[in-house]
Parts: C-alpha cells; sequence; structure tokens
C-alpha cells in the first residue's frame, strides 16, 4: 500500500542527518583562524583611521560653516562606531546564534 503525499513529507522533514560542528577535522583550520583574526585586525584598524577621519571632517565642517561637510562627518563617525561595534562582537554573535541554532529539535 503507497504512502500518502503528506506522510512522506513528515518522514523526510523528521530525518536527522546527525552533522555537528567538529574541530580538526580538515587540515589548515589553525591557518583559516589566523587569517579571519587578521582580516578582523585590518578591519579594526581601518575603521580606527575611518574614524579619525570623520571626526576632523566634522570638526572642520563645524569650524568652517560647512554644514554638509559636518553632517558628513557626524555619518561617517557613526557609521565607524557602528562597524568597530559589528567586529568586535562578531565572535560573540556568530556563537550565540550557533548556539541558539543547536538547541533548535
Amino acid at each position: 500500500m503507497p504512502i500518502p503525499l503528506a506522510d512522506r513529507a513528515v518522514v523526510f522533514l523528521a530525518y536527522d542527518p546527525g552533522i555537528s560542528p567538529k574541530g580538526g577535522g580538515l587540515p589548515g583550520l589553525s591557518v583559516l583562524k589566523n587569517v579571519v583574526n587578521s582580516i578582523n585586525l585590518f578591519g579594526i584598524v581601518a575603521v580606527v583611521g575611518a574614524l579619525a577621519v570623520s571626526l576632523g571632517v566634522w570638526a572642520w565642517g563645524h569650524h568652517t560653516g560647512g554644514h554638509q561637510a559636518e553632517a558628513n562627518g557626524k555619518k561617517g563617525a557613526t557609521v565607524a562606531a557602528g562597524a568597530a561595534l559589528g567586529l568586535g562582537a562578531a565572535n560573540g554573535i556568530v556563537a550565540f546564534f550557533s548556539n541558539l541554532g543547536s538547541q533548535i529539535q
């Protein structure tokens, strides 16, 4: 007797593939971590430079009466601060959502 389509979908959705993250499975994991750490550091250094330039543009625009430059400096400082927050919190954000995802049954 054939299984109805609805029952087949339930059986398919209930399948557990048994996959979970495990370190040491592939060679080069330490090199990849090193590269990502270096990219993150490069990003943080670039954000420091962007923040310095943005703050300089903000101050220059304020003191010369250039309202457009002042507004652009404020936007740049806000974006740089947000980028610094994101870069600093990237590992924690990924760990949080990975842990949250592993709790789904």
